[in-house]
């Protein structure tokens, strides 16, 4: 991080753009932002740090703008950007990312930018439901059209966020379907996107539970988060403790495949429950995710501020194509969606070796 770190002082030719809390793997926003002078603020900066060293550097250009990655940069850098009106932006990985887990240090082949909060807060606004509750859908008969081309296209190749997990026989995981089936989604549960997306605490065995009770007879059927059942992450809750009510499943199956022959579906806020929705399922969300209000979920927590009903490709359009940014790795050049799933699709066939178990264990040495 010294490395990183000794470039604090902006050069004098492009306008700077200042990075915090984004840890030091993140490089990729050079190539992201070529025409500005990337500049990484130490992780886990003190405030009184961010006063004495950061404060001038960031007003020293009138050009400046910054960046936060999530909630990991200082509580008042928004604030103090705006008493400067210093451009300020949220960062965090979109909805369509890699063929690998963030965790293990893969460069996003999408990421978000929001003015006014991370899109997985529902106790206030964001970038992203202003964009659902006010764009023009109807008016945009063409970003409809697209949206309805791409979104049938992104279910066929079978692409989701990280396109992890195998490809395997469902019926054999599942066996044979005799009533009803519900897919219980794991969470990492220390994730933000559960703390500031849901007011309730519930860990992934109440979601199993209540699946459960709400379903007498249904086969439930948990898929704990890639990153538990790859060791990445430790759970904060024991699937064993609710292996007597459920089938867990212990292998890292892809979502797709995940799907198949559900009829339900129950998270708190996973951005798999809008990857159902897309395939038609019916999905409880126990949370409030972005893709929730709009009167496509089965909701137990409800926002004041969605009062507007959207159809699937209009949340689509909206989400996946009007709010994200795209980029290609390799051409090191903006994309748009389509080129996205073109190369995610072409990446995941040609290194299948991928989303093994060897390589993640490799990867982790």
């Amino acid at each position: 991080m010294a490395g990183i770190a000794s470039r604090a002082l902006p050069k004098r030719g492009k306008p700077p753009l200042f990075l915090f809390g984004f840890a030091a793997w993140k490089t990729f926003m050079y190539d992201w932002f070529p025409d500005k002078e990337i500049i990484f603020a130490p992780t886990g900066l003190w405030p009184i740090e961010f006063d004495i060293n950061w404060k001038w550097r960031i007003l020293s250009d009138r050009r400046a703008e910054v960046m936060a990655w999530q909630y990991k940069g200082l509580p008042q850098l928004k604030d103090f950007c705006a008493s400067k009106n210093i451009p300020f932006h949220y960062v965090e990985d979109g909805f369509i990312r890699s063929v690998s887990l963030g965790a293990l240090e893969t460069p996003p082949m999408s990421l978000s930018f929001d003015r006014q909060d991370m899109y997985f807060n529902a106790r206030g606004p964001t970038d992203l439901e202003t964009l659902l509750s006010t764009y023009d859908f109807d008016a945009d008969a063409d970003l409809l059209r697209s949206a309805q081309t791409l979104l049938g296209k992104l279910l066929s190749t079978g692409l989701s966020k990280y396109n992890t997990g195998a490809d395997v026989s469902i019926e054999q995981i599942y066996g044979p379907k005799i009533g009803k089936r519900v897919l219980v989604i794991g969470q990492v549960e220390g994730d933000a996107s559960i703390a500031y997306g849901s007011r309730g605490k519930y860990n992934n065995n109440d979601l199993v539970r209540l699946a459960h009770l709400e379903n007498p007879g249904a086969q439930i059927i948990y898929k704990p988060h890639p990153q538990v059942l790859r060791g990445i992450t430790k759970p904060a809750s024991d699937p064993n403790l609710v292996r007597g009510i459920c089938t867990v499943l212990d292998q890292d199956i892809s979502l797709a495949h995940s799907f198949r022959t559900i009829d339900h579906i129950y998270t708190i806020t996973s951005l798999a429950g809008f990857e159902a929705l897309m395939r038609g399922l019916k999905v409880t969300t126990i949370g409030c995710p972005f893709y929730s209000g709009w009167g496509l979920t089965d909701d137990r927590q409800l926002s004041r501020r969605r009062k507007r009903k959207l159809t699937i490709v209009q949340l689509f359009a909206g989400a996946y194509i009007l709010y994200p940014k795209y980029f290609d790795p390799i051409a090191k050049e903006y994309i748009d969606i389509e080129r996205a799933i073109d190369l995610l699709a072409e990446m995941k066939a040609a290194y299948p070796f991928a989303n093994s178990e060897a390589w993640v264990k490799t990867a982790g040495e």
